[in-house]
């Protein structure tokens, strides 16, 4: 099925010297995986394990809060993927909205009067920042 590895312990076959190996060998790392995680619950960072599946929730906890929203919302006959926030939580995530709006515009602005790169680089981080903040639900 599989050929036989040679003395130096490689599969079967002709491997050439170590500078036709070596060439193949490329320095740059491996792409990530379509971005960064964020937690179904909460927003936060969800760290990727190794193989398998990718994990929806950063804790345990998010997971049982989810898992009690969508209990709640089969219960009061409310569609699936139905989002239900507070009045507080409604508020909070309009306000991260607008900071958001906020940093985009400023960012254009200094674009447009010629900013030196140095600022421009610092206020795309600022904006990238916002954007994470915003993208929290909880």
């Amino acid at each position: 099925m599989f050929p036989r590895p040679d003395a130096a312990g490689h599969p079967g076959g002709d491997l050439g010297t170590l500078s036709s190996v070596d060439s193949d060998v490329r320095a740059e790392p491996p792409a990530p995986r379509r971005g960064e995680a964020s937690c179904a619950w909460c927003g936060r960072p969800v760290d990727e394990g190794g193989t398998g599946r990718r994990r929806r929730y950063c804790r345990r906890s998010c997971r049982q809060r989810a898992y009690e929203q969508r209990r709640s919302l089969r219960m009061q006959d409310l569609p699936e993927g139905t989002v239900v926030l507070s009045e507080a939580e409604s508020t909070d995530l309009m306000d991260r909205m607008f900071q958001l709006r906020c940093a985009c515009e400023d960012l254009r602005t200094a674009i447009a009067e010629g900013e030196d790169p140095a600022e421009l680089a610092r206020m795309s981080e600022d904006l990238v920042a916002a954007a994470r903040r915003a993208e929290r639900l909880r």
